[in-house]
């Protein structure tokens, strides 16, 4: 007991933080329960260190210990941080701001659960941890927007997640027991390891908001307030990437689920870019490029066991689109809701508007920023597992994407419009914790493309 508790120290942590901002906020202390968040997830993210290099699991092979899991706490703790921040600049002075923080740090215990998750129980426990946690941050305005878009949040996990429980039952019928480890007993039944496929891809593909089960995300990112769209958009998503590489890669391959992730990786790019072409409002826009994203993700999941570059892959693409999509979003919060809201940004604020331009430019995957550096490791995997025909139309959508990213790019440096005084004024006096949202995401967005060598793999 004591050694698996010692590989638990991280996420340990962020739960007593969680506990303690629960009781700030019960005693309405709102910036009492940000220090105790920020603190939680720096302390979580420094004590992962020691553990970094682990290849175990604790609690009789339920949770591992691995370079997946214990990266996951190195991309989602920090990111998580930055969402507190944008929280804070959003939030402030509104009724029960400290439960959105509280709320925040939960979903992302839940996210590391999933990340982590080495049994089909504690995967259970993980989505409906980020299920709960994120059905209530959506619908936090409490407006009519809010509302709805929670309720169709709500009810979309709801139907997701009881297909996904009653379908990997049977792999714990066909296999004999609940750990993914033991799924390859499962080789040679090829109904039974298709039934929980399907149903592990209705679960999960609802939560990286993969299509069709993508419905849910641009009116939920559109109804919420837009740190909590940004927070959803990137934790919750990547822990289920994280989720699938769990699942998936101790699945026998001769069942042909590669072949299917692959499609649904080419479906989910093409679709989310051709969406997000006709958009207007900036927050839909993101919402559909991060369905794209999410297409990009499959690549390094579809070659799970065929490649040296798979985890790794998936890791440092998940590292880039941490910052790169927060600082878009966050820029998003600086300039409006609008498309129409960008025209002469740049030239305004022409700080933030090299700031969206270098998040932009890294989501399409223009070198050297970080975002490229992601593609390529996710390319080499797809190429090395034998999926050209995927990297192609990969390649293919990041022409496209390029298309949906200037449609921002190009106003942002036309001739301003006249901007209501009241406007102005707002924007002109930021939160700094807004801004250090965003300069904390161009300097990695940047920095780490230049010096990637220090990514794994």
């Amino acid at each position: 007991m004591g050694r698996d508790l010692a590989f638990l120290v991280p996420e340990m942590t962020l739960s007593m933080a969680v506990v303690f901002m629960m009781l700030a906020e019960m005693a309405r202390l709102p910036r009492l329960v940000l220090v105790l968040g920020l603190g939680g997830l720096a302390a979580a993210t420094l004590l992962t260190l020691p553990v970094l290099t682990a290849e175990t699991t604790v609690f009789g092979g339920t949770y591992r210990i691995d370079m997946l899991s214990g990266w996951a706490k190195l991309i989602l703790l920090p990111g998580t941080a930055v969402a507190l921040l944008m929280a804070r600049a959003e939030l402030v002075g509104k009724e029960r701001e400290g439960s959105v923080y509280a709320l925040i740090c939960l979903v992302t215990l839940g996210a590391l659960m999933l990340s982590g998750s080495g049994d089909m129980m504690l995967l259970v426990l993980g989505v409906v941890l980020t299920g709960l946690g994120s059905f209530a941050l959506v619908a936090f305005p409490g407006d009519d927007d809010a509302t709805e878009a929670g309720m169709k949040y709500l009810v979309y996990g709801a139907v997701t997640g009881s297909v996904m429980i009653y379908g990997i039952t049977f792999w714990f019928g066909g296999s004999g027991s609940t750990l993914f480890s033991e799924l390859g007993a499962l080789n040679g039944n090829t109904l039974v390891t298709i039934a929980g496929l399907i149903a592990v891809i209705v679960g999960l593909g609802y939560k990286a908001a993969l299509v069709p089960f993508h419905f849910w995300a641009p009116d939920a990112y559109d109804g919420a307030p837009v740190s909590v769209a940004a927070y959803l958009s990137v934790i919750t998503k990547i822990a289920a990437i994280f989720a699938f590489a769990q699942v998936l890669r101790d699945l026998p391959v001769n069942s042909g689920w590669p072949l299917v992730i692959a499609l649904i990786s080419a479906v989910t790019m093409t679709y989310g870019y051709l969406a997000a072409l006709v958009q207007t409002n900036l927050v839909r826009l993101l919402a559909y490029s991060s369905v794209a994203q999410s297409g990009y993700f499959m690549l390094g999941i579809a070659a799970l066991g065929r490649s040296d570059q798979d985890l790794p892959g998936i890791i440092v693409f998940g590292a880039a689109y941490v910052a790169m999509n927060l600082g878009a979003f966050a820029i998003v919060m600086v300039a409006g809701r609008d498309l129409k809201d960008l025209r002469g940004f740049g030239r305004r604020r022409p700080v933030a508007g090299v700031a969206m331009v270098l998040f932009l430019l890294s989501l399409t995957g223009i070198p050297p920023l970080f975002g490229f550096i992601g593609k390529v490791y996710l390319f080499a995997a797809a190429i090395e597992a034998g999926f050209l025909w995927l990297v192609v139309i990969g390649v293919l959508g990041s022409v496209l994407a390029l298309g949906v990213y200037l449609r921002m790019i190009i106003p942002m440096y036309q001739a301003a419009e006249e901007v209501a005084a009241e406007d102005a004024l707002v924007r002109e006096n930021l939160h700094p914790a807004l801004r250090l949202a965003w300069g904390v995401s161009a300097v990695v967005t940047l920095g780490m493309g230049l010096f990637a060598g220090l990514l794994p793999g």
